[in-house]
């Protein structure tokens, strides 16, 4: 399994970014999939999970109601829509698969992880 994050960049405190994860296999649907963060020198975060049919999502509280998570898996992919962006967002986003399904927060509970988007908010 491979996963390729993207859509990481700078942009300003309010804009609206949205990272992709594609992946690889053909048992991408039977999987929760998350997205963690990692600013510098913190350590990596948990800020969401979607099930594998896309209908169940849990957020962090950091990020509810800001971010949202989907999924499409005729394109094996998963999305982070990111909007209201603040300097404290600022960090390197990671997708990753879940080995324990939707109740997974750990980084631990995923066992594949794409390279990292990195993401700027400028204030």
């Amino acid at each position: 399994v491979q996963l390729q994050a993207s859509g990481g960049g700078l942009v300003q405190t309010g804009d609206s970014l949205r990272l992709s994860c594609a992946a690889s296999g053909r048992t991408f649907s039977s999987y929760s999939m998350g997205w963690f963060r990692q600013a510098p020198g913190k350590e990596r975060d948990f800020l969401a999970v979607v099930s594998g049919t896309g209908l169940t999502t849990y957020y962090a509280d950091s990020v509810e109601g800001r971010f949202t998570i989907s999924r499409d898996n005729a394109k094996n992919t998963v999305y982070l829509q990111m909007n209201s962006l603040k300097p404290e967002d600022t960090a390197v986003y990671y997708c990753a698969r879940s080995r324990a399904g939707i109740y997974a927060r750990s980084p631990s509970e995923y066992d594949y992880w794409g390279q990292g988007t990195l993401v700027t908010v400028s204030s």
